[in-house]
């Protein structure tokens, strides 16, 4: 059961939309190697701004993600690809229903 989440957004910066994106997009195969890591979706919430919603289930595993390689990725291209610092929310899921 997944009660531990992170929700993450990013602004990218002018002529760097596509740029956010094919990041987001090749995290993915980092996420995949995380076993800790129960789901997690790279979104589009408008032209410029995008997130990452992940969920795990215990706190631990939660913050071996934002130790990891995506944050740690983020973090080393922010300055070239965002237009502000991402913010990086700790949530509490509720509910969920995931595939079995």
């Amino acid at each position: 059961m997944v009660k531990f989440a992170i929700l993450a957004q990013v602004k990218a910066k002018a002529g760097k939309e596509s740029a956010v994106e094919e990041f987001l997009k090749s995290a993915l195969a980092l996420a995949n190697e995380e076993a800790g890591t129960t789901v997690w979706f790279a979104i589009k919430l408008s032209s410029s701004r995008f997130g990452i919603f992940d969920a795990f289930p215990d706190e631990a595993r939660r913050e071996a993600h934002l130790a990891g390689p995506i944050a740690t990725a983020l973090m080393a291209n922010a300055a070239e690809l965002l237009a502000e610092p991402p913010v990086i929310e700790k949530v509490d899921v509720l509910a969920a229903k995931l595939a079995r």
